[in-house]
């Protein structure tokens, strides 16, 4: 029951394991590459938006792989995210854009404004 209850408040226990994994797959990483990860993952959590735990999990496993196997493949930082990295950071995201709380709230937004028209078309009133 003590276990139900705090997963509902902090998430559930496998999405927390998955994290730690995500860490200590960050930390193994070169330098280079482990601070640019770092990087990335300071934005992504602050600019992203990330409502779902386990889409935003998913989303760092799928970064640290990227950077994982560029790292294998030899590429350096700049061959991964390119010139602009805000740009390399904000496409990233944008794969993830149906778990962001503000596509959530554009989708709300545009609901609430169809049914305002269709209450203004009616002439329904206060």
């Amino acid at each position: 029951m003590a276990a139900r209850w705090i997963e509902t408040v902090t998430g559930p226990w496998s999405q927390k394991r998955r994290y730690w994994r995500y860490k200590d797959r960050r930390r193994a990483l070169p330098a280079h590459h482990r601070t640019a990860v770092e990087g990335l993952d300071r934005y992504v959590m602050v600019t992203g938006g990330i409502a779902r735990g386990d889409v935003l999990v998913q989303m760092l496993e799928d970064l640290v792989e990227l950077f994982e196997q560029s790292a294998a493949d030899g590429l350096s930082v700049t061959d991964v995210v390119g010139a602009d990295p805000v740009e390399f950071a904000e496409t990233f995201l944008a794969t993830y854009d149906d778990a962001r709380w503000v596509t959530h709230e554009r989708r709300r937004l545009g609901e609430t404004i169809v049914r305002a028209s269709s209450l203004e078309q009616h002439g329904a009133r206060g």
